[in-house]
C-alpha cells in the first residue's frame, strides 16, 4: 500500500509540474505584464523598474526558474527580497552573510495587476464560497443519484424506471449555466412570492457575532443548478452498475445461503457497484469547482469563478494563472485520493498497480 501511494504521489507531482510549465509559457504570449500593471500611468523608467523587480528582463528560462522558485514550498531566495514582500517564511539554511538562504514558505502567486494585492489573498477570500457551493452540489448528486439509481435498478422495466431514465436524459442534456438561468428566472423571479428564493446574493455572510454563516436561501438555487447534471449521470451510472452486479454469481450464492435481501443489496451488491460511482463523484467534484464559474456569475456569488472571470475581463493575468493553477491542483489531489480510495474499496486493484 505504501508503494502504491508513493507511485501515485510522484505521478501527481509530475502532472502538476507539467501544468505549471504549460501555464507559464502560455501566458508569456500575452501583453507585457509591466505595461498592464501600470496601465495609463506608465512611463519608460517605471516600466523598466517593474520589469527588473519581476525578473521580466531575464531570459525566458530564468523567468521560469524564478516562477518555479516562487511556487515551490522549499525555495532558494534572497532573504531581504522576502522581507520586502512582507512574506512569511522559515529559514532552513542561510549563507555566511544571510543574503541568501533556503526557506520554507507558502507558494507565492505574485500580485494582481489591478489591485496589487497578493493573488493568494484574493483567491483565499473567494475559495470558501465556491467550496460550499461545490460540496452542496456533490452531496445532492451523491444522495439523490445513488438513491434514485438503486430504485431504478430494483424497479427495472417499470414505469418508475422509465420515468427516472427519461428525467436523467433531460438533466444530462442541460448545461449548468442554462439550468441556472432557468432556475433563477422561474424560481427566483417569477415564483419568488412562493419560494422566497433570490436569483442573486452572497452565500457566506458575517453574523452579528462576527462569525461566517451560510445563507441557505441563497445556496439552494446555485446548488441545484450545479447538481442536476451530476445527479442525472450518477443515477444512470449507479443503475447500470447495480444491474451488472446483481447478475453476478456471488449475489446468487448469497441469496442461496438465505441472507436477507437487505444484506445482499447493502453488503454485497452496493459496495461493488459503488466503484464506478466513486470515480464519477470524484471527477464531478473537481468539475463542479470549475463549472461553478458561470453559475457564480449568474447568481452573483463572489466565489472563485466570479473572481477569475472578472480578472480575465481586465487582463489581470496573475489572478487568472493562480486560479487555473489552484483548480488544476484540486483536480490532481482529488484524483490521487480517488486512486487510493479504489484500493480500499476493492483490494484487488492493488494487484494491477
Amino acid at each position: 500500500m505504501g508503494l502504491l501511494i508513493l507511485k501515485k504521489l510522484l505521478y501527481s507531482i509530475s502532472i502538476l509540474v507539467g501544468v505549471v510549465m504549460g501555464l507559464f509559457f502560455l501566458f508569456k504570449f500575452m501583453p507585457d505584464p509591466a505595461q498592464l500593471t501600470m496601465g495609463q500611468r506608465s512611463d519608460a523608467a517605471t516600466i523598466a523598474q517593474i520589469r527588473q523587480t519581476e525578473h521580466l528582463d531575464k531570459p525566458m528560462w530564468q523567468q521560469f526558474a524564478y516562477y518555479l522558485n516562487d511556487l515551490s514550498p522549499i525555495a532558494a531566495y534572497p532573504l531581504n527580497d522576502y522581507n520586502a514582500r512582507e512574506y512569511r517564511y522559515r529559514v532552513l539554511w542561510a549563507n555566511h552573510n544571510n543574503s541568501w538562504g533556503i526557506v520554507a514558505k507558502m507558494p507565492y502567486l505574485r500580485r494582481s495587476f489591478q489591485s496589487h494585492r497578493r493573488v493568494s489573498e484574493i483567491l483565499t477570500a473567494a475559495i470558501p464560497t465556491t467550496f460550499v457551493l461545490a460540496i452542496a452540489a456533490i452531496l445532492l448528486a451523491g444522495v439523490l443519484g445513488i438513491g434514485l439509481g438503486i430504485i431504478a435498478a430494483l424497479k427495472q422495466n417499470t414505469w418508475l424506471d422509465w420515468g427516472l431514465i427519461a428525467g436523467s436524459v433531460v438533466g444530462i442534456s442541460q448545461p449548468s449555466y442554462v439550468t441556472a438561468v432557468i432556475l433563477a428566472t422561474v424560481l427566483g423571479y417569477w415564483l419568488h412570492d412562493f419560494t422566497h428564493l433570490s436569483p442573486s446574493g452572497a452565500l457566506l455572510m458575517l453574523n452579528d457575532y462576527g462569525n461566517t454563516v451560510v445563507q441557505w436561501q441563497n445556496l439552494i438555487l446555485p446548488a441545484l443548478a450545479l447538481g442536476i447534471r451530476p445527479v442525472a449521470i450518477i443515477l444512470q451510472l449507479c443503475r447500470s452498475s447495480m444491474l451488472d452486479v446483481l447478475q453476478q454469481d456471488y449475489i446468487r450464492t448469497a441469496r442461496a445461503k438465505g441472507l436477507s435481501e437487505k444484506i445482499v443489496l447493502v453488503k454485497h451488491a452496493l459496495r461493488n457497484a459503488l466503484i464506478p460511482v466513486v470515480t464519477a463523484l470524484s471527477g464531478w467534484l473537481a468539475a463542479v469547482l470549475t463549472g461553478a464559474y458561470f453559475v457564480e456569475i449568474i447568481f452573483d456569488c463572489k466565489g472563485l469563478g466570479f473572481v477569475t472571470v472578472n480578472a480575465l475581463n481586465v487582463l489581470d493575468f496573475p489572478v487568472v494563472m493562480g486560479s487555473v493553477l489552484l483548480t488544476a491542483s484540486i483536480f490532481i489531489v482529488i484524483n490521487f485520493c480517488t486512486d487510493i480510495l479504489y484500493s480500499i474499496i476493492d483490494p484487488r486493484i492493488r494487484l494491477y498497480e
